[in-house]
């Protein structure tokens, strides 16, 4: 029930200048299915409905450790091999690989039964830890909420960040976690007034991105030493101040490429990368694009 209520609430959006998806739920047998939590939920179509999808994604079920029959094995490998988009959320990887469709690639799972995804599947690298694993045409997600992580993973690859955030701030959702499954798997953080400092100062860093942040200045506003910010910061959040704070400056110059026309260089300075250069590099290594070719993909200009 979960992981359909995240896709169709993804997908789902409505607004000015968000696109526009057509949303269907799919069964090997069309008519009542018993969801996890009790509540049947109908599927009006079967798997012909398959044939015309851009994108399947496999959602997690309460008897995933049952291969799904050879109609819907066969579905989704015919599915992806027309050139669809094709994804598994939780658990659903399990059918995903019984496909076939992983052998060969990264891909992760609720990291809870990512050791028996492995034990079945050797030929498969499963990774526990990532939220999502992006392998092209074929893309997994970890478990729970990750399944949000996945799907605005799918629309801001597809239609940019502007759109991911957009959809994101109407589920009052970040639009991209940094980190891992693994920070979610020790004892949470307590909350005392530690965290409360080191929330105000993340609050602080999102505003002054255009500004040279060191970990020594965010650590000195925490009223932290370095040593005890990092260990705070890696607790909290499942990475540390340098990737986090690269991966927003990024989101940034993602959105400001798409909605505005600045030049590169303006770009680079309002997100905190300095020139041009670096952003380019960094731009590359995250996007596998420069940015012009970025902005050109996916323009947003009002």
């Amino acid at each position: 029930m979960l992981g359909a209520g995240i896709v169709s609430e993804v997908f789902d959006a409505r607004g000015p200048g968000l696109p526009g998806f057509e949303f269907a739920l799919c069964a090997e047998r069309p008519g009542r299915i018993r969801t996890d939590v009790g509540l049947p939920v109908v599927a009006e179509h079967g798997l012909d409905r398959l044939a015309a999808a851009d994108l399947v994604i496999a959602l997690p079920g309460a008897e995933f450790r049952t291969p799904p029959g050879p109609a819907v094995l066969e579905a989704l490998r015919t599915a992806h091999g027309r050139g669809a988009l094709v994804a598994a959320h939780c658990v659903g990887a399990f059918a995903l690989a019984a496909a076939g469709l992983l052998d060969g690639r990264r891909a992760t799972t609720h990291w809870r039964f990512a050791g028996l995804l492995a034990e079945r599947h050797p030929e498969v690298a499963v990774d526990p830890a990532s939220l999502y694993v992006d392998e092209g045409r074929v893309v997994t997600g970890a478990g729970a909420a990750a399944g949000f992580d996945l799907c605005l993973h799918l629309l801001r690859r597809e239609h940019g960040a502007a759109t991911a955030n957009a959809v994101a701030r109407d589920l009052v959702l970040p639009s991209h976690r940094e980190g891992g499954q693994a920070q979610y798997l020790a004892t949470p953080v307590p909350e005392d007034s530690r965290d409360d400092r080191l929330a105000e100062v993340l609050d602080w860093a999102r505003a002054h991105l255009d500004e040279p942040l060191s970990v020594a200045e965010l650590a000195r506003r925490a009223l932290m030493s370095r040593r005890s910010f990092a260990r705070r910061f890696a607790a909290s959040t499942g990475t540390t101040p340098h990737a986090w704070l690269l991966g927003l400056r990024l989101s940034r110059a993602e959105e400001l490429l798409e909605t505005t026309d600045l030049p590169v260089e303006e770009v680079a300075r309002l997100s905190g990368f300095g020139s041009a250069a670096v952003l380019r590099e960094r731009f590359v290594a995250r996007r596998g694009v420069p940015p012009r070719t970025y902005r050109r993909a996916f323009t947003r200009t009002p």
